[in-house]
């Protein structure tokens, strides 16, 4: 192992969540302490290369100040005239998925002595319509080597081909596989599905047989299993393997485990700077030293002096026994006690420390039986003491279910995510018996995963508009919606809901809502330009004022239909309608169904009313072409021959004329309130809202062609 020609030396760290608290004034240079002092470990040591296993930036898309400081650190370690002493034999376009399409050291324009290899976690994941993620940035920049990042394509569940990075030192061989972050549901299924996941192993060459590559695997995904289905269990994992390194978990367990049964090693680095207050995030924080020759590995823990003290404590008060139930001081004297056992004992261990830091100290009280005290207020002592003096106590109860592994969270740690094991929707669903009648769970789920990681305003806006339009489609296709009862409709729509989840679990759809967002905005400013608008957009400006009240007709008849049908089907309350402004009632409950049945049933009286009325202004502009020229001469011929009675030709022609802003000679501006003629051809086409207003078409209708016809000329004139 002391050979140096045959020793590939490999530092190897994860979830370094460079940018975490950024804005806090005591913890802000927390992770890119812990960061340099990582690479300055790899400087130290002499390692070939470093390798992370995901998360290296906090946020999906992290700020510039974030972004400097790591460049700059990465600059200052990574470029320089030091030799690389091992080759990549690989093709490097299928590894490194750039248009560059090689490793960085290998750049004639760059002198990099400390590669540094990398996959992205859940925090940086690829997002957008290019795929983007913030590791991309630095990959563009040569400063790291990006791999790791799959297409998920095929059909089902998807298809994936992994292909190592075959690196040479000597007579050692390394296959360095990297799976970058996927949900882990999915995951789970590829796993579970045959030919799903393909694993590409080395050919035999010249001097190297199959079996004298150590293989190599990164990735970053749920270990714990608290939901089988929302982790990757070790066993997944191909048998070949000789070594793992498993990012995402935050706890530090740097030294290697056997998994039974399988012939490789775990080894869980853990973070490098402390995002959570829990028990297993208070243990020393280290990176591993991995050194190999040939088939032999030698592991060294390294631990990190730069990462904030953290003490953690549990205090159950009913085993207590000099606290009163009622004595409010004496809870809040013990409290006081074990906060500063914890400060005395973090300030012990960093006695030799030149620039200690702050501690950060968390306790969490059983409070069952007591009442509890206020967590701010209790800090407020302690500021200047702690780096944390705003949430030194967290408060829980013990689960009354005795035969429960795991209790609820009670209100006060409910609303803490340092606290929480994450959750989709699907699970909460689950656990409230709830019953989806619209919208599918899965694609719920991806909604709320873009507006979360990927910071997607649009992302269950676009999901709703996007099972919306497949909803209608389907039910247009399938029947004739003139026929359709109400009660067909519910049914109808049941089913379309049960053929898209029935689809959603064989053919999942990662929905790129950002895009279907920016399409879906494309459209309603297309919409808007025109004169018979169909947008929702009350407040648009770009609309004209037929198009206003044609919205504002729109509204009226769906919160009219809609509470109709909710006083006839469950006799309650009618609801509020879709103004701006409005949100749900208490009674809007069972507004699931109705809502999209009333909207549904609207459109399809209003297509049979627009083919309607689309005849009748055909049979208005043939009226007014054919008689436009006769009134045209006839007004001619009247303002020739009668030069002297001008004055009472106007006057005449003022009790004619159409009213004002109307026809296209007019220049005087309409009177407020009053619509346009093409507003009224569009109130025509769209057709009335209320049944009093329907009637009332025909006179309307004759009247303002009279007015057109006799006009029409002097106008044109």
């Amino acid at each position: 192992m002391e050979d140096s020609s045959n020793n590939l030396r490999v530092l190897i760290a994860t979830d370094c969540h460079l940018g975490y608290l950024e804005k806090d004034e005591i913890r802000r240079h927390d992770s890119f302490d812990s960061f340099e002092e990582i690479c300055s470990i790899a400087e130290e040591k002499q390692v070939d290369f470093i390798l992370l296993g995901g998360d290296l930036f906090h946020e999906n898309k992290p700020s510039r100040m974030t972004l400097v400081r790591a460049v700059e650190i990465l600059r200052q370690y990574c470029l320089n005239d030091s030799p690389v002493q091992f080759q990549v034999v690989s093709d490097q376009t299928v590894n490194f998925s750039n248009r560059f399409g090689h490793v960085n050291y290998e750049d004639p324009h760059y002198n990099v002595g400390l590669p540094v290899f990398t996959i992205h976690g859940n925090h940086d994941d690829p997002a957008g319509v290019d795929n983007l993620s913030a590791v991309d940035i630095l990959s563009a920049c040569n400063l790291v080597n990006y791999f790791g990042k799959m297409n998920l394509g095929g059909s089902g569940v998807g298809q994936i081909t992994i292909y190592p990075i075959l690196i040479k030192k000597g007579s050692t061989s390394v296959a360095l596989y990297g799976l970058g972050n996927i949900r882990d549901e999915r995951l789970n299924r590829m796993f579970q599905t045959p030919h799903a996941i393909q694993w590409m192993c080395p050919d035999a060459q010249e001097g190297c047989q199959v079996s004298d590559w150590f293989n190599i695997l990164v990735l970053h995904q749920n270990r714990i299993k608290t939901n089988p289905k929302n982790a990757i269990n070790e066993h997944f994992l191909p048998r070949f393997l000789d070594f793992v390194v498993w990012g995402h978990e935050h706890e530090c367990l740097i030294d290697p485990q056997e998994v039974t049964g399988m012939g490789f090693h775990i080894t869980q680095p853990g973070s490098s700077v402390a995002t959570s207050l829990i028990d297993g995030e208070s243990k020393p924080k280290h990176v591993l030293l991995l050194e190999i020759k040939g088939n032999q590995y030698r592991p060294t823990k390294i631990p990190l002096q730069s990462v904030r003290p953290f003490e953690y404590a549990e205090v159950v008060l009913k085993d207590v026994p000099d606290i009163d139930q009622s004595d409010h001081n004496s809870i809040l004297e013990h409290l006081d006690k074990v906060v500063r056992n914890l400060i005395e004992k973090s300030n012990r261990k960093a006695a030799n420390k030149a620039d200690a830091k702050l501690p950060l100290v968390r306790v969490k009280v059983d409070y069952s039986g007591f009442m509890t005290i206020n967590p701010q207020r209790f800090g407020q002592k302690y500021v200047g003491k702690v780096a944390n003096p705003q949430d030194i106590l967290i408060f829980s109860k013990a689960s009354r279910v005795k035969n429960r592994t795991e209790g609820k969270l009670d209100d006060s740690e409910k609303f803490r995510p340092e606290e929480l094991n994450q959750q989709n929707i699907e699970a909460l669903v689950a656990e409230s018996n709830l019953k989806m009648e619209i919208l599918p769970v899965n694609d719920l789920d991806i909604a709320l995963h873009n507006f979360v990681n990927k910071d997607d305003k649009m992302a269950f806006h676009a999901c709703l508009q996007h099972n919306l339009d497949e909803t209608r489609s389907k039910i247009a296709g399938d029947s004739d919606p003139v026929k359709f009862e109400e009660e067909d409709l519910i049914v109808k729509v049941g089913e379309c809901l049960e053929e898209r989840v029935k689809n959603r679990a064989t053919n999942p759809k990662t929905f790129t809502f950002s895009a279907q967002s920016e399409e879906l905005r494309g459209k309603r400013m297309a919409g808007s330009r025109g004169a018979a608008s169909f947008s929702d957009d009350e407040d648009d400006p770009t609309q004209i004022s037929g198009a206003k009240s044609i919205a504002r007709g729109r509204k009226a008849k769906v919160t009219e239909l809609s509470s109709s049908y909710d006083v006839s089907e469950t006799g309650k309350t009618s609801t509020r309608g879709r103004g701006r402004g409005k949100g749900r009632g208490k009674g809007a409950t069972n507004m699931k169904q109705t809502t999209l049945d009333a909207t549904l049933s609207f459109r399809r009286s209003q297509r049979s009313a627009s083919v309607a009325a689309s005849t009748a202004v055909h049979a208005i502009a043939d009226e007014v072409d054919s008689a436009s020229s006769d009134d045209e001469e006839y007004e001619a011929r009247k303002v020739k021959n009668s030069s002297d009675d001008d004055d009472g030709l106007q006057v005449k022609n003022r009790k004619r004329a159409a009213p004002k802003g109307r026809g296209r000679g007019s220049t005087q501006p309409s009177k407020r309130g009053r619509q346009s003629g093409s507003s009224s051809l569009q109130r025509m086409l769209m057709g009335n809202d209320d049944e009093d207003e329907d009637d009332d078409i025909p006179s309307r209708y004759n009247k303002s062609q009279l007015k057109i016809t006799k006009d029409y000329g002097a106008l044109r004139r």
